[in-house]
């Protein structure tokens, strides 16, 4: 086998559709894999399409045709093998490819890989290939006709229709994210030669029985003539080969069986290690030439989604190795709106992030991609369970149309076959939200559930049944599969998306009347920190009102729904900057009480996934990251609420109670202390008790109920202050924080005297030791000229009680200048100027 990438440095130019002085220029420099709005901007023609309204000034981009051309030289040796196929692993989307002047294919699915063989068209020395794009949105609006139902999203792009091609949905517009049509080879892209026959699949599956597990691998494999061709396959750990085996090609098959010794199995994250073995198979001639070879890294173990029927109606929960465990995580949109802005490094900070947070589950959402191969490796070596939508979400598609639904069952086998072995997929899911938006009702708008059930009940289970037999399929998200399908929101069964909070602006208290069975969407928005909002405003912008702050708010009733839950908790903030901030806590507030709630609900509840992890662009959202890896409020609090032990209370003012819950991942009990301490609002000690409690075994527990009527009738709900912590050996504290009334009515000091202590820290770190003389509330860091990572922010500082955090400047800083730098505030600074 010889391979020659075609990566990198490549020229374009507009064919048509494009503004005079781009049209004019004949070979712009561009990269691949890439696409044509990034290669734009790098090249200086265009501004950049994230800061201000610029999205504005670069929509006809995606009227345009494009044309993509490198010239290569071909290796005689290269030349000189039988078989010669160009690998195309992502076009997007339109596209007609030529070799040498010659038409070799057109393509139309950007979630496809195409292989082409060009043996015949290819010269010895110099060779040229060219790619054409045409455009999506005209294509849209043609198709359109057919058939006007709803195939688009009311926040996307008003005159195009992405349900009529396949390619990434967001990239239209969504209630988050930019209109930025992108055109352009988008993944790699490469020349490979093949002597005597090369591998076409390689499938592995496991089998698990007491304690032993055994690989079964087979390969597709397509013979040149009639080779003798014979394989090898070698399992091999830390560098260690630990079984191998040898089989005879035969009727364009072979299969090797191996078991593992002593083999260690993959768990998700907090509940284990994550070992890796490599699984490589090499295809070999008579003389013993290795002709082809593959390799996948796998995780040994069982992972299924759990239906039972129970005393609620039925389970969902996942299993890993035999163990049920909560679902905790968020759902990923993809990390930028143009793909050629997304480094391997970004994948792998924002995966690392949600670790970092407790998270064991991740949801791909299906109105974006099917992630990049570096996604779902770092997932494998990290613990984080995939949800893995197909790409179909929030519109109508031509599910009555042969050619679509062909064109569909083969990405769907692409992708399947790509992504099965990874330790990490947990689950296949047919779309997002088609069944909880419409199918079924006015034919004139909306699918129609005879011809939707083709593609979702027939096509797609089948691909996983066939391809992935060992993994789960489920319909939509969400969806009850008990009862009236239409019944979406379903709380004995399937999954659901709580959206009560937020669009149905319900409060917040109204999470913990929800006793669904997992939790695959909810959400609440805030707005990112001051310098990311620097980062794309001018000083004028800078009023939450201004057109270039709700340019970037795509949600159409989101900042005025963010400011009104603001006024219903939180006292009117002093300033612009202080109005960023405070939605930062408001959202984490929200979340806080849903997974709090659900998790306490266990085993009822197996999952929460929150809507969103992270952004495409800097914009108002639901995420907990922001574009630029800033972790808002949220995330921080998601840290502890998501911790392997949460100790949480459930007030009850009526009644004057607290209820102390303990919620464990763990899979053994384990000793800890809970403390408890009761103060006012100045931070006077009215009541303190510890109990030394056995934790719950992946479970909840209520632990004991305080009973503080005597305190709320003496100094009423505004004025008392309920805070918590639980102590673990060789566990960080866990600390938590009850309140009686909402925090624009606590009587909080105008001046907590919070004070922050600095001393440097290793590789570069400090340590701040945070400390105050009154209660000071979700006081957090932040820095002049730096970001900041932290073990914690957004904290709760008892008097007596200090804080001590881990502090990570984005830049080298010497102790001097750090502390000169530090910037420490609380809610009280949020409106008190």
């Amino acid at each position: 086998m010889n391979v020659l990438s075609l990566d990198g440095s490549w020229t374009f130019r507009a064919v048509s559709g494009a503004p005079s002085d781009i049209s004019k220029a004949k070979a712009i420099p561009g990269r691949v894999p890439g696409e044509v709005l990034h290669d734009l901007f790098v090249a200086k023609r265009i501004v950049d399409p994230f800061d201000r309204e610029n999205e504005l000034a670069v929509q006809w981009v995606g009227e345009a045709t494009w044309q993509y051309t490198k010239e290569f030289q071909l290796t005689e040796r290269l030349l000189g093998d039988e078989r010669i196929f160009l690998q195309c692993d992502g076009l997007d989307t339109l596209a007609t490819i030529y070799l040498n002047g010659k038409e070799v294919a057109t393509t139309d699915n950007m979630h496809r890989r195409y292989a082409f063989d060009v043996k015949s068209l290819l010269k010895p020395g110099r060779n040229k290939l060219q790619i054409r794009f045409s455009p999506a949105n005209p294509y849209t609006r043609e198709r359109h006709v057919e058939k006007p139902i709803r195939m688009r999203v009311s926040e996307g792009h008003p005159d195009a229709y992405p349900g009529w091609i396949r390619k990434e949905g967001c990239n239209f517009g969504w209630d988050w994210g930019p209109v930025v049509v992108t055109a352009g080879i988008w993944r790699s892209i490469r020349l490979v030669g093949y002597a005597g026959g090369c591998l076409t699949d390689f499938e592995i599956r496991q089998r698990h029985a007491e304690g032993r597990v055994t690989l079964d691998a087979s390969c597709a494999v397509e013979v040149f003539e009639s080779a003798n061709l014979h394989s090898r396959l070698s399992v091999i750990l830390d560098g260690k080969t630990v079984a191998e085996s040898e089989s005879i090609v035969r009727g364009g098959k072979t299969k090797h069986t191996c078991e593992i010794p002593n083999p260690q199995l993959w768990w998700p994250n907090g509940m284990g290690e994550q070992p890796l073995y490599k699984v490589l198979v090499e295809l070999l001639d008579e003389q013993g030439n290795v002709v082809d070879t593959d390799t996948k890294r796998i995780g040994l173990r069982t992972l299924r989604l759990d239906r039972h029927t129970d005393e609620w109606g039925e389970s969902f929960q996942f299993v890993v190795n035999g163990v049920p465990f909560f679902a905790k995580g968020a759902n990923w949109i993809p990390a930028d709106a143009l793909p050629g802005r997304r480094p391997d490094d970004v994948y792998r900070r924002l995966l690392e992030d949600a670790a970092h947070a407790n998270m064991n589950m991740i949801r791909v959402w299906g109105g974006g991609i099917y992630e990049n191969d570096v996604f779902y490796d770092l997932c494998d070596e990290l613990g984080l369970c995939v949800w893995q939508d197909f790409m179909f979400a929030c519109m109508g598609y031509p599910v009555w149309d042969k050619a679509f639904l062909e064109n569909v069952d083969m990405e769907a086998r692409d992708n399947v076959k790509r992504l099965r072995h990874h330790a990490c997929i947990a689950l296949w899911c047919g779309n997002n939200e088609l069944e909880q938006q419409g199918v079924g009702k006015n034919p004139k708008i909306f699918m129609q559930w005879k011809d939707y059930k083709r593609l979702f009940d027939v096509i797609l289970p089948r691909v996983v049944r066939q391809l992935a037999p060992d993994q789960d399929y489920w319909p939509s998200s969400p969806h009850s599969p008990l009862g009236d399908r239409a019944d979406y929101d379903n709380p004995t069964c399937g999954d659901a998306h709580l959206w009560g909070v937020w669009h149905g602006r319900k409060p917040f208290e109204w999470y913990r009347t929800c006793t669904h069975r997992f939790n695959s969407e909810f959400g609440f928005q805030s707005f990112p920190e001051p310098r990311t909002v620097y980062g794309y405003t001018q000083k004028g912008d800078r009023n939450i009102t201004s057109p270039v702050m709700e340019h970037h708010q795509r949600s159409g009733i989101g900042n005025t729904t963010i400011m009104q839950y603001m006024l219903d908790w939180f006292r009117l903030p002093c300033s612009f900057e202080m109005t960023l901030w405070t939605s930062q806590i408001l959202q984490g507030m929200a979340i806080k009480y849903a997974c709090e709630h659900w998790r306490r609900s266990m085993p009822r509840g197996m999952g929460t996934l929150y809507w969103q992890l992270n952004d495409v662009w800097p914009v108002a959202s639901w995420a907990s990251i922001d574009y630029h890896g800033r972790w808002k409020a949220l995330h921080y609090m998601a840290r502890n609420f998501f911790a392997p032990v949460l100790l949480s209370g459930l007030e009850d003012k009526k009644a004057g109670t607290v209820e102390l819950h303990v919620t464990s991942d763990l899979q053994k009990s384990a000793a800890a202390t809970v403390r408890w301490q009761v103060t006012d609002t100045a931070g006077k000690t009215l009541l303190a008790g510890t109990k030394a409690i056995r934790t719950p075994k992946n479970g909840n527990r209520r632990i004991t109920t305080l009973k503080l009527q005597k305190y709320l009738k003496l100094y009423g709900a505004r004025d008392l202050l309920v805070w918590l912590e639980l102590e673990m050996p060789d566990r960080q504290p866990q600390r938590n924080l009850v309140l009686f009334a909402r925090p624009k009515h606590l009587s909080l000091a105008d001046n907590p005297g919070l004070l922050a202590n600095v001393k440097a820290g290793d590789d570069g770190s400090f340590v701040v030791t945070m400390q105050s003389r009154r209660p000071a509330l979700w006081a957090w860091l932040e820095c002049a000229h730096a970001d900041l990572r932290c073990s914690d922010n957004f904290v709760h500082i008892c008097p007596g009680k200090p804080v001590d955090l881990s502090v990570q400047p984005s830049r080298k800083m010497t102790l001097p200048e750090f502390r000169k730098n530090l910037i420490v505030r609380s809610l009280v600074d949020t409106y008190e100027s």
